[in-house]
């Protein structure tokens, strides 16, 4: 059995302010090594399971937060951008199973730290006319290649939101949201071990269908400013809706994916 942990820094344990999740902020040293620690909790649980290998894609920011050294050595990293697969990079490696570790809620919502893929560039994204957060957009990647999401952690907002996408996932609750930030959590260590308990618990069962979502697709992103979808539609594949909506066709969620990630990267030219 081969397995894919997708760690995200938001949904990690005592992590609730901006400063925790940003590269040279005072807090964030601290915060990535509570992210590494869950992320070798979850490969820890995965071996425990019967993995015979296990890749960890690093999945927040730059996607190089985790240090190398201080990851579990039986498993391989996954780090550094660009990648076309973005968040899910390794699920065509033929593994069997997808685990979130980490993760958290879609753009606007109550979440701690919620937003998706870019809190700057992007209000909302909807495929198909569901609206998705990162669970979403990238379990359905991880469905076109026939991986179920047998694992989902982060806060009790996040596993509401996508229970329904995803009601056979084993869910880890790491703490609860007050507040955009503010929360109640568990301990590093609790969560860890809880995180270890549930990806054996989720690897160990009969594991649950992909989550697919059948192409043609449409994929309506709304700008967090008219500017922003200004820039956006400099693409002549993009069909401007109002002033911060547009919207896209897409052979596959891949495609999708690498599109949605490209005006991520374009956003970055208004910052």
């Amino acid at each position: 059995m081969k397995v894919l942990i997708s760690t995200d820094i938001e949904g990690v344990a005592g992590i609730v302010h901006p400063d925790q999740t940003r590269r040279g902020a005072p807090d964030y040293e601290r915060a990535r090594l509570w992210m590494v620690q869950e992320a070798n909790s979850a490969i820890a649980g995965a071996f425990a399971a019967g993995a015979d290998e296990v890749w960890i894609n690093d999945s927040h920011g730059d996607f190089r937060n985790m240090p190398a050294d201080l990851l579990d050595p039986r498993a391989r990293a996954i780090q550094g951008k660009p990648r076309p697969l973005g968040m899910m990079a390794g699920v065509d490696l033929g593994v069997a199973a997808v685990c979130l570790v980490g993760y958290h809620s879609r753009a606007h919502g109550r979440g701690i730290l919620a937003h998706t893929i870019n809190g700057f560039a992007f209000a909302s994204i909807a495929i198909n006319g569901q609206e998705l957060g990162e669970a979403g957009i990238y379990g359905a990647l991880a469905g076109e290649f026939g991986v179920p999401v047998a694992m989902a952690s982060g806060d009790d907002v996040f596993i509401a939101e996508n229970r329904a996408l995803f009601p056979d996932t084993l869910f880890v609750e790491t703490k609860r949201a007050t507040g955009c930030h503010g929360g109640i959590s568990l301990a590093p260590e609790a969560s860890c071990a809880a995180i270890q308990a549930g990806v054996a618990a989720a690897l160990g069962r009969p594991l649950p269908p992909p989550f697919r979502i059948p192409a043609p697709l449409t994929v309506t992103v709304r700008a967090q400013t008219p500017a922003l979808a200004d820039l956006f539609c400099q693409w002549p594949s993009l069909h401007r809706l109002d002033g911060s909506a547009f919207h896209f066709e897409a052979g596959s969620v891949a495609d999708a994916v690498r599109m949605i990630n490209g005006l991520s990267a374009m956003s970055s030219l208004l910052r």
